[in-house]
């Protein structure tokens, strides 16, 4: 199956970002970026999938190649990884009113408008990345998943690597992981969400309530709430999550509020919790504060 569609942006929309976000592994295995656009692979439904995405002025023009047929599952879960890789889940306009005069983001937001949050193209993706990513640092992390993805995923036949499915990292063996650089910890649980997916323990329709979904998260081994907080954000796209767990965002409060030392969880929470319903979005800017 090869569809085309063109989606158009919103005004301010920064492409730059978005090409970043998925440029992280220089290797390319599953992304491919340029500054024109992206190429990702992801399995969706079971089905080498190939999003071929050029960045024309307003509009992004999508190209999607699919090793199998089209099946009314596999466009709804297209549609969704487009708008996901490209950011388009939560609208930074609410959070560019909620925040205009902030002694602390306004500022910032004044510098950077338009900042979004780019999300993985599933659910599964975000939860595996977060697993992955938890307590080691980026490049690490980023030689773990493109480890991940090269003994579970699949090539598309473009060559580019897919990123897998539940179903797929559930056939590994725990050796498969640990004996390329996986701590036991990080393989078992990486593992432990797989398994709970494809047996229907673990729910990760997008749909959900937050609530429900942080609940249910925090009740596995190898879980704690930055994760939760990351998946949420990265996966679903909730526009509430606050992540004074980060080491980047109690950093980045550090700096911007001029406190003598950074600040704990508990400062964090509180200085976070000025900008619910909209923490995600202060998050995003608090990374970005960083790069200035």
């Amino acid at each position: 199956m090869e569809t085309t569609q063109d989606i158009i942006l919103p005004p301010g929309y920064r492409v730059a970002d978005v090409i970043a976000f998925h440029g992280r592994d220089a290797e390319g295995v599953a992304e491919q970026v340029s500054p024109e656009g992206l190429r990702k692979g992801v399995l969706l439904d079971g089905v080498p999938t190939l999003l071929d995405i050029r960045f024309d002025g307003r509009q992004a023009r999508c190209r999607i190649a699919c090793d199998g047929p089209a099946t009314p599952a596999l466009e709804a879960l297209v549609q969704d990884a487009l708008l996901n890789v490209l950011g388009l889940r939560i609208d930074p306009a609410a959070f560019a009113a909620f925040v205009h005069g902030d002694p602390v983001l306004g500022p910032m937001l004044a510098r950077q408008p338009g900042l979004r949050i780019v999300q993985s193209a599933t659910v599964f993706e975000a939860l595996t990345w977060a697993i992955i990513g938890q307590q080691i640092n980026l490049t690490f992390a980023i030689a773990l998943r493109r480890t991940l993805i090269q003994l579970a995923g699949r090539p598309h036949s473009s060559g580019l690597w897919c990123y897998p499915e539940a179903q797929d990292v559930a056939r590994l063996a725990l050796e498969d992981l640990t004996s390329r650089k996986f701590s036991r910890a990080k393989a078992e649980t990486v593992l432990r969400v797989a398994r709970m997916a494809v047996d229907g323990s673990l729910a990760l329709d997008r749909c959900r309530d937050a609530a429900r979904v942080s609940e249910e998260l925090l009740a596995i081994k190898g879980i704690g709430p930055w994760t939760v907080n990351y998946v949420l954000l990265r996966g679903y796209g909730y526009p509430d999550c606050s992540l004074e767990g980060d080491v980047a965002v109690r950093a980045a409060l550090h700096h911007l509020t001029g406190s003598a030392q950074r600040p704990t969880l508990a400062e964090a929470q509180r200085l976070l919790a000025r900008y619910a319903p909209h923490r995600t979005m202060a998050a995003a800017y608090l990374w970005a504060s960083l790069a200035e």
